[in-house]
């Protein structure tokens, strides 16, 4: 049996619709993430772009610099993970059963600008 081709199309047309409205969506959803008990927190929206910063006082040492720079280094990576993993899910959701035995494609499939 044949594979109806007009079929197929039209669902990857309608799962490519859906993967632009989960894009818009994924603009306006925000992860935020801390390190060192709360003393710097990172906010990255569903573009992968850092939205926000928080360092408490206590943290500024101006002696101590390079603390300060492994806990921002170390939120920042946090937060792009867990946006990964928002970007990922939301993905699945629209391209999970498009093919049997993969349940979503990565974040960055072609065509899709994250």
């Amino acid at each position: 049996m044949k594979p109806d081709l007009k079929s197929i199309f039209k669902q990857i047309e309608k799962v490519q619709e859906e993967l632009e409205r989960v894009q818009a969506e994924l603009e306006n959803k925000t992860v935020t993430e801390e390190v060192g008990g709360g003393m710097v927190k990172v906010t990255v929206n569903g573009k992968r772009e850092v939205v926000k910063i928080e360092i408490e006082r206590e943290v500024v040492n101006p002696d101590d610099i390079e603390m300060l720079e492994d806990l921002l280094i170390a939120a920042v990576n946090k937060a792009l993970q867990s946006a990964d993993k928002m970007i990922s899910e939301e993905i699945a959701k629209v391209t999970s059963g498009l093919l049997p035995g993969i349940p979503g494609l990565p974040f960055n499939f072609p065509g899709f600008k994250a």
